[in-house]
């Protein structure tokens, strides 16, 4: 991913989105070319020369102060997500020498401790995940809810590629296009956090190739952060399951996302979420029974 060419497109696409009625400025003059503010307005709203903020806008943004940052953030009315990203990208581009080939980080593990708290969950499904949205720990609850996801024991399943690669993905989430919309948004800021993750970089790379409309909701630039909410499944094996999501975010473990899910007591989907509980320990046992035994070493 080209850094300045992240600087450059997120600007131009929150610009465009911003009427000039709506901050005020007159719309008399010259037939309008491209939609929303021109680059002179932003300069005029941010109290900049253009010369400069054209400079900035086409990667120079690096070198800003915090006030030019932040008068450029108020100029386009970003929300506080969409300023954390934009200062993200600024500094990102500062640091002393960007590596020569993009970084590949290791794969995301937990302490054994969090293992423990998530096995301690009964009743709640709840997983972490890592910024690149690998599944890299559950508790068999979670296990079952997210069956479908879990077709290779050998590697951590990736959130983004089942959403936008996996044929049963659409049926498996209901609000499909929301929850497209939010990862995609996600690993947006998760790429202007960190520019040269090579996971992350991979990651996109296939996506934007396999995917029409991860390409589509890619250019788009749309950062959001979002910490509960609901989410709509519609599991293989008990049906719907409307589930309130918490996400956390552990001291102990940066980076890394905990996401726990929980149903209203007295409905339908409490009901199904308590059958889906009963499956899993149902598949756990079978599971044991299956694993062939080691033969004792020990002679009496």
């Amino acid at each position: 991913m080209d850094h300045r060419r992240q600087i450059q497109e997120f600007l131009a696409s929150r610009r465009a989105r911003i009427s000039p009625q709506s901050v005020g400025l007159p719309v008399a003059g010259r037939k309008r070319r491209v939609p929303g503010l021109r680059r002179e307005e932003v300069a005029a709203l941010a109290g900049l020369s253009v010369d400069y903020y054209i400079r900035l806008e086409r990667g120079a943004l690096t070198n800003a102060s915090d006030s030019v940052v932040h008068a450029i953030a108020r100029a386009l009315l970003l929300d506080e997500t969409e300023q954390a990203h934009l200062i993200g990208l600024a500094r990102a581009g500062q640091a002393t020498a960007a590596p020569s080939r993009p970084r590949r980080t290791p794969p995301a593990a937990i302490a054994p401790q969090l293992q423990t708290v998530l096995d301690a969950l009964v009743g709640v499904p709840a997983l972490v995940r890592s910024p690149t949205l690998d599944v890299v720990a559950a508790n068999p609850l979670a296990r079952a809810l997210y069956s479908v996801i879990y077709t290779d024991v050998r590697t951590a399943p990736n959130l983004a590629r089942f959403t936008f690669l996996a044929p049963q993905a659409k049926q498996f989430w209901r609000d499909w296009d929301r929850v497209a919309d939010d990862l995609v948004a996600h690993l947006r800021a998760a790429a202007g956090a960190t520019p040269y993750d090579r996971n992350l970089t991979d990651l996109i790379g296939e996506l934007s190739t396999r995917s029409d409309t991860f390409r589509q909701l890619w250019a788009r630039h749309d950062v959001r952060a979002y910490g509960r909410g609901t989410k709509h499944f519609h599991h293989p094996v008990v049906g719907d399951l409307d589930l309130r999501y918490d996400l956390l975010e552990p001291a102990a473990e940066p980076g890394l996302t905990m996401i726990t899910y929980t149903a209203e007591p007295g409905t339908t989907s409490h009901d199904n979420l308590t059958l889906l509980a009963s499956w899993a320990a149902t598949q756990n046992t079978e599971q044991e029974e299956t694993t062939p035994t080691r033969p004792s070493s020990r002679r009496d």
